[in-house]
């Protein structure tokens, strides 16, 4: 996937002036943020149940090579293989030297953020090998030559009549004169052209959203069946995960499950929670005659250790973009790559680099919504002020940026000028803006009054009304 981070402004006014666009991203705040409250607000221990699950993940990432080498050896001792991978070039490798040696010509994919990160889908076809995306709005948006714009809902972007129209572009073996005026009709189409392709495909290939070291098995979390029908109908199950993504026993597991499915769609638990264990055995009626797990690190490791740490506790839910006001401006093409929204302003400059995204960590409120709505509690905005304070170290912030911060700085730290400076300025503008309420355009803002006007001040500082407010409060004391 090409990286367009660099280009985020770019990017964001484009998805701003996209009536489509946004008429499509009222359905991220409708459709999400209140069955999350409702869920959460339905189980009494649900913030002790976050305070476990951030345990769990610390404890586990304190002690990450120990359950990664019990995982896989519980893998190996149930008859599957795991495949080591650095780099996401390993990953792709290791995945095509499996489908050459079974002859793959078909495989279908369940929903996965980890394929996408190692663009596997083009790697596939400069093969030969055709990749199925089964989940429904990958589905969608495969047909479109597109990438996911949300990590849980990828067309969400997307309204029902764009949908028909790449229905009725692609699906030309069907009827013409069918009604696909229903989101019902467009659903059984997409059903019925996908279960031929389950039984067509030679390999199958899922993400994973835990690993249990205690079982060596991957699970999937989804809401359709097509992960089940993905891993267990092909010759092989290739599990595609980041190491992070290890537990240490089901106990575990299950804690975390319980506040995943509310955190993401505001549901007690996802449709499907699948439980995967190996090849298919002599008395099992199903499932594949191989089992891979692909353990993919692609900067990973190089996190532990560091401030940026906590971000490996993330169990990809979306809560975070769900409830950022920057994410519903607009949307997860913005971003430029796999990971949007805040956690992918973290994660996103520790994988390829804050050279390339270090736009993202500064398309940032710091409202703290992201954070107080984390299932894994993970400290989205102080991260994101890392990130910007290494941005401005490497001096990849452009010059205006920099002598405008080093300016406040030199008066910040001079508290008596500071508020001198403050004081004079609010009685100028005060006095220039009178009568007009606001300025639409101001020499040295104009990176505000481009887009939006600047009111004019009406009053004294804060803080020298704070000061008069604490005298009168003494004197009436006295």
């Amino acid at each position: 996937m090409q990286i367009t981070s660099p280009t985020f402004k770019d990017n964001a006014a484009k998805a701003l002036a996209d009536a489509q666009l946004q008429k499509a991203l009222g359905n991220v705040r409708a459709g999400f943020i209140d069955k999350r409250q409702k869920a959460a607000d339905a189980l009494p221990e649900f913030e002790a149940l976050r305070d476990a699950a951030r345990d769990i993940k610390n404890h586990t990432l304190a002690h990450l090579d120990l359950y990664l080498e019990t995982y896989a050896e519980k893998v190996e001792a149930a008859g599957g293989q795991v495949h080591w991978a650095e780099t996401a070039e390993d990953a792709r490798n290791r995945i095509l030297e499996i489908c050459r040696r079974l002859g793959a010509k078909t495989v279908t994919k369940g929903k996965s953020m980890i394929t996408e990160e190692i663009g596997l889908n083009a790697f596939f076809e400069e093969h030969g090998v055709t990749p199925v995306e089964t989940d429904l709005g990958e589905y969608i948006i495969q047909l479109r030559g597109e990438h996911p714009s949300h990590i849980i809902a990828p067309a969400v972007h997307l309204n029902k009549e764009q949908v028909e129209e790449d229905f009725r572009r692609v699906h030309t073996h069907l009827d013409p004169s069918r009604n696909l005026d229903e989101p019902t009709s467009l659903l059984g189409e997409a059903r019925a052209v996908l279960r031929e392709k389950y039984f067509q495909a030679d390999v199958g290939i899922t993400g994973a959203n835990f690993l249990v070291a205690e079982t060596g098995t991957s699970i999937i979390v989804t809401n359709e069946g097509n992960g089940d029908l993905t891993q267990t109908l092909p010759k092989a199950h290739i599990v595609v995960a980041s190491i992070e993504k290890i537990v240490p026993t089901l106990e575990d597991v299950s804690q975390i499950l319980r506040v995943l499915a509310r955190s993401a769609t505001g549901q007690d638990m996802s449709v499907y929670t699948t439980f995967s264990t190996g090849p298919r055995r002599d008395e099992d009626p199903d499932g594949p005659g191989e089992y891979h797990v692909i353990l993919l690190d692609n900067g990973r490791s190089a996190m532990l250790g560091t401030e940026y740490q906590e971000m490996l506790r993330c169990i990809r839910c979306g809560a975070c973009m769900n409830h950022c006001p920057v994410y519903h401006a607009v949307g997860g093409h913005a971003y430029g790559w796999v990971y949007p929204g805040p956690m992918g302003a973290v994660l996103t400059p520790s994988l390829v680099g804050v050279d390339k995204a270090g736009h993202l960590p500064n398309a940032s409120t710091f409202c703290g919504r992201c954070e107080s709505v984390c299932p894994m509690r993970i400290p989205l905005p102080k991260m994101m002020r890392h990130w910007r304070e290494r941005e401005f170290e490497r001096n990849l912030n452009s010059a205006v940026a920099r002598y405008g911060l080093g300016l406040w700085a030199f008066f910040a730290k001079r508290p008596a000028l500071y508020q001198f400076a403050t004081g004079t300025a609010m009685r100028l503008l005060g006095a220039i803006g009178k009568g007009k309420g606001r300025f639409a355009a101001l020499p040295l803002a104009g990176g505000w009054t481009r887009h939006r006007d600047l009111p004019a001040p009406e009053g004294k500082t804060f803080q020298s009304q704070w000061a008069e407010r604490q005298k009168k409060m003494k004197a009436k004391a006295a």
